[in-house]
């Protein structure tokens, strides 16, 4: 049972929950102190739950789409579903699962929630199809984990807000720009099998650039949020970790050497995005 748990753990990369789930915890806090909700742990659970169904859904339906595409990739091929270890069947189960639960989960939240699930899963699904037509793929990822803090805002209030829209476009452009700085691994790839991507499109330079210039623009978002915000210094406090993580990202990875972006991808977008939601969040309630 455990190792069964364990497989579609790795499957849908369950770790990687650590840069969605904290801007959602600040969409739910910014709700509760700014928005005029009430906290209560029934929808704190309910939001919860919403991120690890629809991400598992998006993540394990990324898989099984790509499992020919994965096969022929020496950096993929050892991945669940190419490797063999969870079968295409069982796989498409689990995804059928996930999805079902995350509507019925939005059920239990509010009518807008509900309405909204069917667009929200359009989305986090549709990404996938995207590097077969699009080199604006990346931006259809960020768009997916973007979703979560205005959708955790919306839980609680049922309506929408500027504050909660500004950290959903900031989300959109952090994932997009370190996605791109991810997919530099597979330029090669991407063009031998006519596959659409940043990369393979600006060649690795260009899309160095091309993510700088998203995550230029995520760096001013967080200065606005906190301007338009009037939060304190304990924002700033975790403003200045997550640009700084940002830097840190242009100067480890070069386009003559991208030993580095595994460590760039998790660790520091990981501390990027739990630091900074404990200060954000800290900040709304302490003030």
């Amino acid at each position: 049972m455990i190792t069964t748990i364990n497989k579609y753990l790795s499957l849908v990369k369950f770790s990687h929950t650590i840069f969605a789930m904290p801007f959602a915890l600040t969409g739910y806090f910014m709700a509760t102190t700014r928005g005029g909700g009430s906290f209560s742990w029934t929808t704190f659970g309910l939001v919860v739950l919403c991120m690890v169904f629809a991400r598992s859904a998006a993540m394990a339906f990324n898989r099984w789409l790509d499992v020919d595409i994965d096969k022929l990739n020496p950096r993929t091929a050892k991945r669940e579903i190419p490797a063999g270890v969870i079968s295409p069947q069982n796989a498409m189960f689990f995804i059928l699962v996930n999805v079902m639960l995350f509507i019925l989960t939005t059920w239990f939240i509010n009518r807008i929630c509900f309405f909204l699930s069917p667009i929200a899963l359009m989305v986090v699904l549709g990404y996938s199809y995207m590097k077969r037509f699009t080199a604006m793929c990346h931006m259809v990822l960020g768009v997916g984990l973007s979703l979560a803090p205005i959708g955790a805002y919306l839980a609680v209030t049922g309506e929408f807000a500027l504050l909660p829209v500004l950290v959903s476009v900031l989300v959109l452009c952090w994932v997009s720009g370190f996605d791109i700085i991810y997919s530099l691994q597979d330029e090669d790839f991407d063009k031998s099998q006519q596959l659409n991507s940043i990369p393979a499109w600006l060649g690795l330079s260009g899309a160095l650039r091309f993510s700088e210039l998203l995550h230029v623009i995520a760096a001013a978002l967080v200065i606005t949020i906190g301007m338009y915000g009037h939060y304190h210094w304990l924002f700033w406090i975790g403003a200045a970790v997550f640009i700084a993580m940002l830097i840190s990202q242009h100067l480890l990875v070069k386009p003559n050497d991208l030993s580095k972006v595994n460590v760039m991808f998790m660790t520091t977008n990981g501390i990027a995005s739990v630091v900074f939601a404990v200060f954000v969040i800290a900040d709304m309630l302490l003030f």
